[in-house]
Parts: C-alpha cells; structure tokens; sequence
C-alpha cells in the first residue's frame, strides 16, 4: 500500500474529524464541537498527516519546542489502516522534524497501552492532568 506522509499538508477541520471518528480516538475528543476542533490544528505547530488516495487514514498532531520536548497529543489512525506500520510512521516522521535530542511524550489512550512500549516509549507515573 502507498502511504504518503506529508508535513506541509492542511486537512480541512471535517476530514480530521471524520478520521477521528474512523480511529478509537474520536471516542476520547471532542469530535462533535468542529470549533474545538479548528483551534487544535490551528494552535499545533506540527503535524504530520498519512494520506492513501488522496484520502487522510492518519495524523500525528503535536505541540513543541522542537529542542527539548514534543508533546504528542493525538495519533490517530483510520481503523481499516492499522496494524499497517502507519502510526510508527507517524511518530517516525515527527521525530525526523526535532533535535535528535529531543524527548516525544504523549498520554496514551486506555487502548494503546500495549502499543507505545513496543516502539520504545518508556511508562512514566509522573504525568498529571489538571481538568477544567
């Protein structure tokens, strides 16, 4: 399958959500506020996008510093499209655009807890989340 990885790509507020929608992470965001939506890809200052056909089967939505740490809030890959390699891709293709020293730190969804060691992250119990 040809997977296109793009940095320089901007998803309409729509495919984003309907993709969100298409992976386990639409479960998690706020997927029926489209305006919550337009200020996160608006304020993120990295994002990688997976494209198949002209379709959007995956994102990687980040906010950094690209020196010292990149928080990866969203990685999102169609449903149909996973266990393909894409959302390593996605995170490879991220760190390709930071300092070689240069920490990824996410929250990992209850599903993915499995996922991310596999690629190497390493669990922390020192995350906190303060909610409004």
């Amino acid at each position: 399958m040809n997977i296109t990885y793009r940095d320089d790509a901007s998803p309409s507020v729509e495919e984003v959500i309907a993709l969100y929608n298409r992976s386990t992470l639409g479960e998690r965001r706020p997927v029926h506020r489209p305006e919550v939506f337009e200020q996160m890809l608006k304020h993120s200052n990295l994002i990688i996008t997976a494209w198949h056909q002209g379709s959007l089967v995956g994102i990687a939505r980040s906010l950094t510093d690209f020196a010292y740490v990149a928080y990866l809030s969203d990685l999102a890959v169609d449903s149909s499209y996973q266990r393909q390699g894409i959302g390593q891709q996605l995170i490879k293709e991220t760190q390709a655009k930071l300092w070689p020293e240069c920490k990824v730190v996410l929250l990992s969804a209850p599903k993915a807890n499995e996922y991310y060691p596999k690629l190497g992250f390493e669990n922390n119990p020192r995350a906190w989340v303060l909610s409004s």
